[in-house]
């Protein structure tokens, strides 16, 4: 191979490598913007809510887990869930399987049964005792 075959191939492997860094600028840029747009809506990212928080003297990094441990602790409860208005299918559960808690009043969360599932729109209160309260403001089911 001639020293001139080598620079060529060396020029093509460099222009390779260029045009895959630029593709992966673009995908980087585009999860990065992807991110920035679910940030909006989840209160970590959300200073005025975490403020709110910090302002009454809670310790945020302490009660975040606290709302989702008390929404997960409803999937325990006897009979009927008390916060899912459906009715489960035959033989199944209605349970929350995740939690998104938007700001320092509002949590949306979706649920199923393996057969049903759907998504809640959740208010949510610390009241004077310091109990956390959950009231469904709204709710919605699909049929899978």
């Amino acid at each position: 191979m001639t020293s001139k075959q080598v620079f060529d191939d060396s020029n093509k492997t460099v222009a390779s490598y260029k045009a895959q860094t630029e593709k992966y600028k673009d995908s980087i840029v585009a999860l990065n913007n992807k991110i920035t747009d679910l940030s909006l809506f989840d209160i970590e990212w959300n200073d005025p809510a975490l403020s709110y928080f910090e302002d009454s003297g809670y310790n945020v990094s302490q009660l975040l887990p606290l709302i989702k441990d008390g929404l997960y602790q409803q999937n325990e409860t006897k009979g009927q869930h008390p916060l899912i208005p459906y009715a489960s299918s035959e033989g199944n559960r209605m349970q929350i399987n995740s939690i998104r808690i938007l700001n320092h009043k509002w949590i949306i969360c979706n649920f199923t049964d393996g057969e049903f599932s759907g998504e809640l729109f959740i208010k949510y209160f610390i009241d004077d005792n310091s109990q956390l309260e959950y009231i469904v403001e709204d709710s919605f089911l699909y049929r899978m």
